[in-house]
């Protein structure tokens, strides 16, 4: 194993031997493809529930008195309006405003919270921040995060579960036994679906994988939650939001809590809103499969942007991405689009294509 690929999941054997390759996420070798059709996959997730390992995420449990202040210090949001059993996306910004990491705080209750983030910078941030601070911090890798996505997903994690997951609201979370392993189900995820992520141990995340498939959750690849987060307008950090992005340029102001006390990258977040580089868009283009990504914008001949993150949704017969451009270009402009000696045209249209109004996310 690389000094890259220094962590591992516990589903790994579970991911080769549908055909993956285990490709590099975050250190973890990931499951970017399988044998299976991702469209099918795809399916899945907006038909009935598919499964995706999103252990590459790392988990960090912040616990002691000081816990909430230091989280209040590192993120965007207002941990006080947090409570036990909530949890709440949010960014964690750099001294300069930027986008150091995107993640999600839970609050587990007495002094206890977990914070679940991607490839940024957010361990050396937090540990910054705890410098001097009555809390202990631990990293965790045999805590797996398995995120179970779609329309039957609540039924089939109801009928293997001990508490009735009917009323856990969104972004809620709850202790529970599921085919009777201990986990935490949280009602979050990755997809413009209904879902949860059970966060459970490595002695336990293969027979809840196993016993899943069974009851007809099909294993998804990354290949195929691009195109369910893309669909949905969510944003992938490195891709869609970088260091140089402030959270109001990229759709995300509404995680800042902009009432509360000092938090680190504030005022420089504070005053980037309305003095915005670039916004976040949606991009319809005209071209019968996935653009390579890179391709650059421009309208009246003049560059205007740059697409981040494309897929081919066949299910709405579509050529999408992401892309950052200029601001004030209104939804239903159409821009140029080059790349490699490839040229078409993008409708900037309304984020998220699917779902606009979140009716799936928070039924």
């Amino acid at each position: 194993m690389t000094e890259e690929l220094s962590r591992t999941s516990a589903l790994a054997s579970r991911h080769t031997a549908l055909g993956s390759g285990l490709e590099d996420w975050n250190g973890m070798g990931t499951a970017w493809t399988y044998n299976t059709d991702p469209n099918d996959e795809h399916d899945a997730v907006r038909e009935a529930a598919g499964m995706f390992d999103m252990s590459p995420l790392k988990k960090v449990f912040v616990r002691g008195p000081d816990a909430a202040s230091v989280l209040d210090h590192l993120t965007t949001r207002d941990t006080s309006r947090i409570a036990p059993g909530s949890a709440a996306y949010l960014c964690v910004l750099t001294d300069k405003g930027g986008i150091a990491d995107d993640a999600i705080i839970s609050n587990n209750g007495g002094d206890e919270w977990m914070i679940v983030h991607g490839s940024g910078d957010t361990m050396a941030l937090l540990e910054a921040s705890a410098e001097g601070r009555d809390v202990q911090l631990e990293f965790t890798d045999d805590l797996h995060d398995l995120s179970v996505q779609g329309p039957k997903s609540m039924d089939t994690l109801n009928a293997n579960c001990d508490i009735d997951l009917t009323d856990l609201g969104y972004f809620q979370h709850a202790p529970a036994r599921l085919f009777g392993h201990a986990c935490r189900l949280s009602r979050t995820g990755y997809s413009g679906e209904r879902g949860y992520e059970i966060f459970a141990d490595a002695s336990a995340i293969g027979d809840i994988w196993d016993k899943l498939a069974d009851a007809g959750v099909m294993p998804c690849s990354f290949t195929a939650l691009d195109k369910v987060r893309i669909e949905a307008g969510l944003l992938f950090y490195g891709y869609d939001m970088t260091e140089d992005n402030t959270p109001s340029e990229v759709g995300l102001e509404f995680t800042i809590s902009k009432n509360k006390g000092g938090f680190r990258g504030k005022e420089a977040a504070l005053a980037a809103i309305g003095n915005e580089a670039v916004n976040n868009v949606c991009l319809d283009i005209d071209h019968s499969d996935m653009v390579a990504g890179g391709e650059t914008l421009a309208l009246g001949g003049k560059e205007v942007g740059v697409v981040n993150s494309p897929c081919f949704s066949h299910r709405m017969n579509k050529s999408l991405a992401l892309a950052h451009i200029n601001p004030g270009i209104a939804a239903g402009t159409v821009l140029n689009l080059s790349g490699d000696g490839f040229e078409t045209t993008a409708t900037v249209v309304e984020s998220p294509i699917y779902d606009p109004k979140k009716l799936r996310t928070h039924a």
